[in-house]
């Protein structure tokens, strides 16, 4: 087979007569259109196209040869025949990036997590930070994440003997070095082009739990395999597909390679407007995760995702999941006491209070006034505490005196996600380490400040909650 030349690719871009150029070799995409997972706008947008390294950056390894039929292959790209403004174009991009690189700050100099976020900004291009980073609507969620920190305050014990602290713990029973675990994330290649892995290593090398995202940039298997000597341990994100067949498959594959727990997603029967990313045109045309002919709703990266997510995903399904797995599972997404209340009576091992980031629903409530509600509405039931149900939060994570104040409301556990990204992002797993390594030097830190010698002697009455719910509001104390 002769290898074509790009000019012959560059005449095949509309929805009829579709070519790409993955990895120096071409594909005719005009059959796949109908059956690509993240809609046909995102490819008919880039025909005629090198688009390898968009590509490389939203697709696990093993992508093509998985899901695109051989015929679609056409032949390898005749290399010499790229015009020299492709050529210059993709230079232009690659000296950007070293240029972004090259004013990153030291390692040395992070000292707290919004440190990392500032390096992991200069690191990043355009798009990828504005995928991270963006949240829904007015982002007035996202801002509420951090805010609500704010409102709560402590009230530190003295003269204890507080020489010695531990803040190691157990997570569904699964030892953890801190309280905290990373949290799920997609798209990890678009910060780095080692991905997830990135977050791999540094759990494994600091004692933390990893949640494996169901839409990751690196495979499920390429993840799992990078565990050394059965570290880090590693829960699994779902999100439910609406062929039924697929989520058995991910039951299983989960439970074969050893993942401890099942976190369910609940809280993206459609993913919100995120506008920041809309902006960058990132990845096409609008998301049809509910089936419909909705034009241009979501122009970002995260149309690229949207259609792995059924939106019909109710109580009934969930029964379903736990009736075919041997894990634990848990509801992550959950954002009233309510749901909260009915997912412990369902007997299932407990919720993610979460917001998704402040990235679906604009004015959710934060995951600290929901994780107070709860508490008091479990107690009432005599549902709390429980060794069988746990409740873990995230959203907003950015001190240990914010991880405390979990701690002390009830919560087992911290998510972290965003923080990680933007420390892979500029420093590889180098920089996941330290962050976590800050971090657990923040907290050792407050616990003396607190006088607590261990986790369960961070307690309620550390605490003073008289603003918690002013929201935005001056406290009338």
């Amino acid at each position: 087979m002769a290898p074509i030349r790009f000019e012959e690719v560059t005449k095949h871009t509309t929805a009829d007569d579709c070519w790409v150029v993955i990895g120096n070799k071409v594909y005719n995409m005009t059959s796949f259109l109908s059956d690509h997972p993240g809609g046909p706008q995102i490819i008919i947008k880039n025909a005629g196209k090198d688009v390898t390294k968009l590509f490389e950056a939203t697709h696990p390894a093993g992508t093509l040869e998985k899901y695109l039929p051989k015929e679609c292959y056409q032949g390898d790209l005749d290399m010499s025949s790229v015009p020299d403004s492709v050529k210059q174009e993709q230079k232009k991009e690659e000296d950007e990036e070293k240029a972004r690189r090259a004013m990153i700050p030291p390692l040395g100099q992070c000292l707290n997590l919004d440190d990392f976020e500032a390096a992991g900004h200069q690191a990043m291009s355009p798009e990828a930070w504005a995928y991270y980073s963006s949240a829904a609507d007015d982002e007035h969620t996202l801002r509420e994440n951090r805010n609500v920190f704010e409102r709560i305050w402590f009230r530190p014990r003295i003269l204890r003997n507080v020489k010695n602290v531990d803040c190691s713990t157990r997570l569904l029973g699964f030892p953890s070095s801190l309280p905290i675990y990373i949290t799920a994330t997609a798209l990890g290649r678009l910060g780095h082009p080692d991905g997830e892995l990135n977050l791999t290593r540094a759990a494994a090398r600091t004692g933390v739990i990893q949640m494996i995202p169901t839409l990751s940039s690196c495979s499920f298997d390429e993840i799992v395999q990078e565990r050394k000597d059965g570290k880090p341990l590693q829960f699994f994100q779902l999100y439910v597909n609406s062929d039924r067949n697929v989520v058995l498959d991910m039951l299983r594959r989960a439970e074969e390679a050893d993942v401890k727990a099942i976190f369910v997603t609940v809280d993206a029967p459609q993913l919100g407007r995120r506008e920041k990313d809309m902006r960058m045109h990132f990845g096409g045309e609008a998301s049809n995760v509910q089936g419909s002919n909705v034009e241009k709703r979501d122009e970002g990266a995260a149309r690229a995702i949207s259609t792995f997510i059924d939106p019909s995903l109710d109580w009934e399904d969930l029964l379903f999941i736990t009736r075919n797995t041997r894990l634990p599972v848990l509801l992550k997404g959950v954002q009233a006491w309510e749901d909260v209340v009915q997912a412990r009576e369902m007997g299932l091992a407990g919720v993610v209070l979460s917001n998704h980031g402040g990235r679906q629903l604009n004015f959710a409530p934060s995951s600290m006034e929901v994780l107070e509600e709860s508490v008091h509405e479990l107690k009432k039931r005599n549902l709390f505490p429980s060794k069988n149900f746990q409740l873990f939060v995230d959203g907003g994570f950015r001190r240990g005196t914010d991880v405390l104040k979990a701690v002390a409301l009830g919560a087992t556990a911290v998510g972290i996600g965003r923080p990680f990204l933007y420390a892979y992002s500029a420093y590889g797993s180098d920089g996941v380490v330290r962050a976590l390594n800050l971090l657990r030097d923040e907290i050792e830190m407050d616990m003396r400040l607190l006088g607590a010698r261990t986790l369960e002697e961070v307690v309620p009455e550390m605490l003073d909650l008289r603003a918690l719910h002013a929201r935005g509001a001056v406290a009338r104390l």
